[in-house]
């Protein structure tokens, strides 16, 4: 435990952010794995569940929780295998 009084206030400041960070964290990462889950179940609704993967990552990004570079990364990789399927189901029809 901290004795000097601005690390104290630190410590404070520190835990309110990280409760606070968490909840923007946990909703992009449940997002991302919804995305992947209907990737690999081929669902209809993925681009839907990619649209709000997207979303939650933007909006991590805005807080600052996740660097605005690697939420740019994640949502490269997500909408280019969105394009990969679309031009699947295309050549297939």
């Amino acid at each position: 435990m901290a004795n000097i009084q601005s690390q104290i206030k630190r410590n404070r400041q520190n835990e309110k952010r990280r409760l606070r960070n968490r909840t923007f964290r946990g909703s992009a990462r449940t997002a991302l794995s919804g995305a992947r889950a209907a990737f690999a179940k081929n669902d209809p609704e993925t681009k839907e569940a990619v649209m709000l993967a997207i979303s939650a990552l933007d909006k991590a990004a805005e807080k600052g929780v996740l660097h605005k570079n690697n939420a740019s990364r994640r949502k490269g990789r997500l909408m280019k295998r969105l394009a990969a399927l679309f031009t699947k189901t295309a050549e297939t029809k």
